[in-house]
């Protein structure tokens, strides 16, 4: 588990995790600095993906099924000690409420609230709407990068800075633009989702997101861009949304 978690702030005594998905591309440095962020009720693992920080030297996951694997393989034990949460971002919506699939369907196990951020839901219409990036000439890769924001100039202008984070920013797009999911028959999960997005972004079909849950739904828009969430602000908006409604599913769960 140790080399897909990073867990900066360990609570014992904690009794709900937070697993946190990265975005595409992203690392698991930024969710893991949200342990600090809680009270000593709430422990924040966040997934660290193959082909990056400690995992550079392995290859990118090619599909969503091989990230589903490894996550509910190697979390299994911990998700049946205590409580659990999950929290995505972009790309990270999709692969946690994959795990989350999984978790329900193989094991009967499902986290207490599923929190999914920046974009529509897995089998919303609008997603096929989206252009693939991932196929783009690094240059046209760049430009578009640098219109979608979220990455700061200088990196962007930065070549070595742009090795680094471009492949394993393509590559978990190829996965996203790769996982293909209908529209269920039944409601999948029975735990609540709450929806987070940047009141500025390109528009979501968040509401589709209703479809996956016979739980509470609920949408918050906070100011900002896709990555509105890397705003202090927003960011203390999002915990204080977060503990709001893991205090509440603690109870129901108890």
């Amino acid at each position: 588990m140790d080399k897909l978690i990073n867990c900066m702030y360990k609570k014992p005594h904690a009794t709900t995790r937070l697993i946190c998905f990265p975005w595409a591309g992203g690392g698991s440095i930024y969710f893991a600095q949200w342990g600090r962020l809680f009270d000593e009720s709430v422990e924040v693992y966040s997934v660290r993906l193959p082909g990056r920080e400690s995992r550079a030297q392995e290859h990118f996951a090619e599909n969503m099924d091989q990230i589903v694997e490894e996550v509910t393989h190697a979390l299994l034990p911990q998700l049946r000690e205590k409580s659990f949460a999950f929290f995505g971002h972009s790309f990270g919506s999709y692969t946690s409420f994959a795990a989350a699939a999984r978790l329900k369907e193989t094991y009967g196990l499902e986290p207490v609230h599923l929190f999914v951020s920046g974009t529509s839901a897995p089998h919303s219409k609008s997603r096929y709407s989206v252009p693939k990036r991932s196929g783009l000439s690094d240059e046209e890769f760049l430009r578009w990068m640098s219109v979608a924001g979220g990455t700061p100039l200088e990196i962007l202008q930065h070549k070595d800075a742009v090795q680094l984070f471009v492949p394993p920013l393509k590559a978990d797009l190829r996965v996203v633009e790769s996982f293909v999911y209908e529209k269920p028959a039944a409601h999948v999960l029975s735990c609540g989702i709450t929806c987070f997005d940047g009141a500025s972004d390109t528009p979501h079909d968040l509401e589709a997101w209703k479809d996956l849950t016979s739980g509470d739904f609920n949408i918050h828009k906070l100011p900002g861009g896709h990555f509105y969430l890397k705003d202090p602000d927003n960011q203390n908006q999002l915990v204080k949304y977060v503990s709001k409604y893991l205090e509440t599913a603690d109870m129901s769960y108890l």
